[in-house]
């Protein structure tokens, strides 16, 4: 397992308390930094309803996009845990639906990847499998997988390209979610069941790809399935945070 500090540390910042890891380093791959605020003088008018900011119209920044908007267009206040925020913080109507959304995913999701899950894992082109327990480490940054000869590990912001496979909602029907490099992503069919993984990744300090695949197995496949989902959303809040 890699020895990556766990160490935590409380700052200040114009948008309010925040905990973060003591080596910027060691960020979870699903934060993302802290905008820069739109200047005062560079923005007279909400940059929502265009209200004209003065003495009784106050001008908020959101905190998650930086931009400038009045009291009625940045009014609500949420939790932030993308940018480590300690208390929920200001943020505009787009911003804040984005954030509502990701709640599921750090309320629920990330407590079933951490968690793990048992599959049957193949590396690279062997025909070798064996079942390990795969779960992403505390700090977000790897795929552990245990098994009973070996360990190994895979750091997420390594891997190239990911596949989900699904089972349908009809018997026997297949479909394959694909990304690549993380750069595109779709949404699990309603009633279908994820069964399987495949990733690529760049083992450190190597340019060559490596292939990993995960299969569900033994006749309990529901929590490897809800794993597979939940890694699945994740893949995608990776994809997203690149234009955020």
């Amino acid at each position: 397992m890699s020895a990556v500090p766990d160490g935590k540390k409380l700052v200040r910042s114009p948008s309010g308390l925040r905990m973060v890891p003591e080596n910027g380093a060691f960020n979870s791959p699903f934060s993302l930094d802290e905008p820069q605020w739109v200047p005062d003088k560079e923005c007279p008018r909400c940059m929502q309803c265009e209200a004209k900011f003065d003495f009784i119209t106050r001008k908020h920044h959101c905190r998650r996009c930086g931009r400038c908007f009045c009291d009625k267009c940045c009014s609500k206040k949420l939790p932030l845990p993308r940018m480590c925020f300690v208390d929920p913080v200001r943020q505009c109507g787009e911003c804040s639906a984005i954030s509502q959304r990701e709640g599921d995913f750090y309320d629920r999701q990330l407590k079933v990847l951490t968690g793990g899950g048992t599959f049957l894992v193949t590396l690279g082109s062997s025909e070798k499998s064996e079942t390990m327990s795969c779960r992403l480490s505390n700090n977000h940054r790897y795929l552990f997988m245990d098994g009973d000869s070996s360990h190994f590990e895979v750091e997420l912001s390594r891997i190239t390209s990911m596949q989900v496979q699904t089972d349908g909602s009809t018997p026997g029907e297949k479909d394959i979610d694909t990304y690549t490099s993380l750069l595109e992503s779709t949404d699990l069919s309603e009633g279908s069941r994820a069964c399987g993984m495949l990733l690529q990744y760049r083992p450190p300090g190597s340019q060559e790809l490596q292939q990993l695949q995960l299969e569900t197995t033994g006749d309990d496949r529901k929590g490897p399935a809800a794993w597979l989902a939940a890694m699945h959303k994740a893949a995608k809040l990776l994809y997203e945070s690149r234009d955020q």
